[in-house]
């Protein structure tokens, strides 16, 4: 599948993942489907961080690209306080509800800005190689346990733009 397919068909699963999330009324339901999401959003992001990106970096991208690693730095920072709280901890719904609007943020920057300017210069053929990358990269990640279990080592700073 071509990369900005694939990596908008995780954004809206995400976002529907957290808005289900958020509905649920029961705190060790929420909490249950938090860690599904946390570790989906961190496979996304490490395709993203380690090949997306890189794959696109080019000179008019650089601002789109270095914004959203800045991003990533504090969704990953969101998910690991979330990851030490109760469901029914007082902060955990509001905390939950700002991770759902960094994420549909920074996918609207991502969808609008970065996208269409991906598209224009990367021919097809190369988009679908790096989604197949991703994809595989996602894969051996998911494999080797838990994602979200590495989200509290990356979150001193932002990952560097490769």
């Amino acid at each position: 599948m071509e990369a900005t397919d694939y990596l908008t068909r995780q954004h809206r699963a995400i976002e529907q993942a957290l808005r289900k999330a958020l509905d649920s009324e029961d705190a060790a339901a929420k909490r249950s489907q938090f860690l599904d999401i946390a570790d989906a959003l961190i496979l996304h992001i490490a395709s993203e961080e380690q090949v997306f990106y890189p794959a696109v970096h080019d000179d008019p991208n650089e601002d789109v690209l270095l914004e959203s690693l800045e991003e990533h730095l504090a969704l990953k920072r969101l998910v690991a306080d979330l990851l030490v709280l109760p469901g029914d901890d007082a902060t955990f719904q509001p905390k939950l509800r700002v991770l759902r609007e960094l994420c549909e943020h920074h996918h609207k920057d991502e969808e609008r800005k970065l996208f269409p300017e991906v598209r224009s210069k990367q021919d097809e053929t190369r988009l679908e190689a790096v989604g197949a990358e991703m994809d595989a990269l996602q894969l051996r990640l998911q494999a080797g346990g838990k994602p979200r279990r590495a989200v509290r080592r990356q979150v001193a700073a932002a990952a560097p733009l490769r």
